[in-house]
């Protein structure tokens, strides 16, 4: 009684203040015990073809949020919705118009560290998922509730998080593909709770019937990996119902890539494909699927952890040489900034890198931004007029997003760079710290003003063009011949951009010439891999025989006095 008469005092003072009626939203003892930290989510849609959890993106096309944070919250306690809430697209409930909608609610949970510099925060850690809050195991969720919404109506509406999204299950060892999970000290110590790297590893054709080979180790960088991607040692499966690939205008894409995953068993198994170790690592952090793989006083010391724990550990379970000279980084996205990064900040732990399409590598070209010189993210401005800055294209340069609406989709997910979305990770991993024990924004994610201090940051630590450009020096004689990065020019998020930039310094250089590769591909989008005989669409499919063969070639010229060429090629 005393609960339903809060509800009432509650829902007159929204609707003076608001003038319209709230969302409550509540969870029962029986799905958990609480009380519970977290991001409470509220998702609006109109479209029923799909879950609203599953219909928020970064694009004009997406469905609605609203989001507030919940600390120490109660079953049956309601959590309220009555419009001063973080919102993207739209920015205040108030401001939601009347209509038929689809709503659903989510709890995405966050836990307390304890971290070695002194900090306590709250941070929703990867349960499995690649850091994916729609999906993450043991957030709770409501099912899908068909409303009329009238805010002159004054109408209450009750959510209640009736389920919770279960365990993932871990992916199995086969014959070729195997897994391994380490506790990393390191990370442990930073944050103050059991933290592990993880890893698939690709055996090579003949590892068992050749026990005195040792090999070559080919680390694969990328997000989140389930398993590892693109092998498939059975033929596509004929009942498989086929797709169609909006991004690639192809019919049937689920079956080329089954069709691509099956090749790539037949050459990897062949006679003339070179016997290495191929990897692809799992390092998701609390901030994203994937720690960026480098040291930063956010995100962690995952660089050493990666180099010194979990790579040594890999190579001694599977009979890796364990020696820079034989290690290739690649990788493309987010991979292709990780395989450069890694090169440059531990250039003598590899012999060669193949970055494709990277996240930017030139700050100067921050997607559309100059955190430089700029003023604002959001806008270019003139003295009458200013325009948003894009953040995303298609082939055609049809924009579907701005850097505006990106960073706040990502506001409303969650504050203090907790939504799991792209430029909260990249100011986790490149920014400061902040005086709360989160990242120092870059920018001022209402306003889009930038902090020339964060960005300066940014330059020294974290700018690949800038640091190869200001430590050749001493990083020359490590890299020459080392570098090899492609793009496509007409990348989704204009990361190309930034590799022109990267081009021009490494031009530059001399004392030695760096003696690498900077490639483009004609009006090819996000992820080409540098092949210029194949489509985008098939490229991005072929980063592992694509890379290892080229490099397995180039290391015979760089490969040390005595080095083994030969147990391995077999």
């Amino acid at each position: 009684m005393i609960r339903y008469f809060q509800i009432i005092i509650w829902t007159c003072i929204s609707l003076i203040a608001f003038g319209q009626a709230p969302f409550y939203i509540s969870y029962p003892a029986s799905l958990d015990a609480g009380p519970l930290d977290g991001r409470l989510l509220l998702l609006i849609s109109t479209d029923s073809t799909a879950e609203p959890r599953f219909q928020i993106t970064d694009e004009f096309t997406s469905a609605q949020v609203f989001g507030q944070n919940v600390d120490a919250w109660a079953p049956g306690e309601p959590a309220r919705f009555d419009g001063g809430e973080s919102g993207y697209p739209i920015q205040q409930l108030r401001d939601l118009p009347a209509g038929e909608y689809y709503v659903q609610a989510l709890l995405h949970r966050y836990e307390t560290f304890h971290r070695k510099d002194g900090h306590t925060v709250k941070m929703p850690m990867d349960r499995g998922e690649g850091q994916q809050w729609n999906r993450a195991p043991g957030n709770l969720y409501s099912t899908v509730q068909k409303i009329q919404y009238n805010p002159l109506l004054k109408r209450i509406f009750r959510i209640d998080l009736n389920q919770k999204i279960p365990p993932i299950e871990e992916p199995k060892d086969t014959r070729y593909i195997k897994h391994i999970k380490i506790q990393s000290k390191l990370l442990t110590e930073f944050w103050g709770r059991p933290m592990y790297l993880g890893a698939h590893v690709l055996l090579p054709e003949g590892f068992e019937e050749h026990p005195e080979a040792r090999y070559p180790l080919a680390v694969f960088h990328g997000h989140f990996p389930a398993d590892f991607g693109g092998f498939r040692t059975e033929p596509p499966d004929p009942n498989l119902a086929p797709d169609y690939s909006k991004r690639f205008r192809m019919e049937g894409y689920n079956r080329i890539q089954q069709q691509e995953a099956y090749d790539f068993y037949k050459i990897w198994t062949g006679p003339d494909f070179p016997r290495v170790l191929a990897i692809e690592i799992q390092h998701p952090c609390p901030f994203y699927d994937d720690s960026y793989a480098v040291n930063s006083v956010n995100v962690g010391p995952y660089g050493d952890a990666i180099m010194y724990e979990l790579i040594p550990e890999i190579e001694r379970r599977f009979r890796g040489i364990g020696a820079g000279w034989a290690r290739l980084t690649y990788g493309g996205s987010t991979g292709g900034w990780e395989a450069l990064a890694v090169q440059v900040f531990y250039p003598e732990l590899f012999n060669g890198c193949y970055a494709a399409c990277p996240d930017p590598v030139d700050f100067r070209a921050y997607m559309s931004v100059n955190i430089y010189d700029d003023k604002n993210a959001y806008y270019r401005e003139g003295p009458f007029d200013k325009i948003l800055r894009p953040s995303r294209r298609d082939y055609l340069g049809h924009i579907s997003s701005t850097i505006k609406s990106s960073s706040q989709m990502e506001s409303a997910l969650g504050n203090y760079h907790r939504s799991g979305g792209q430029f909260d990770i990249w100011e986790a991993v490149y920014g400061p710290l902040g005086p709360e024990g989160y990242p120092a924004p870059l920018w001022d994610r209402q306003t889009g003003v930038i902090d020339h201090q964060v960005a300066e940051y940014w330059r020294e630590n974290y700018d690949l063009a800038y640091i190869l450009k200001r430590d050749w020096a001493t990083l020359g004689p490590k890299l020459q011949g080392k570098i090899h990065v492609y793009c496509g020019d007409m990348d989704n998020y204009y990361l190309n951009n930034g590799v022109y930039l990267l081009e021009e310094i490494l031009n530059s250089l001399d004392n030695p010439p760096y003696d690498g590769q900077v490639d483009y591909g004609d009006r090819a989008e996000h992820c080409w891999n540098g092949d210029h005989s194949q489509p985008n669409a098939i490229s991005r499919l072929r980063y592992h025989r694509y890379f290892i063969p080229k490099w397995t070639e180039e290391i015979q010229k760089r490969a040390p006095e005595g080095a083994d060429l030969t147990s391995w090629r077999y």
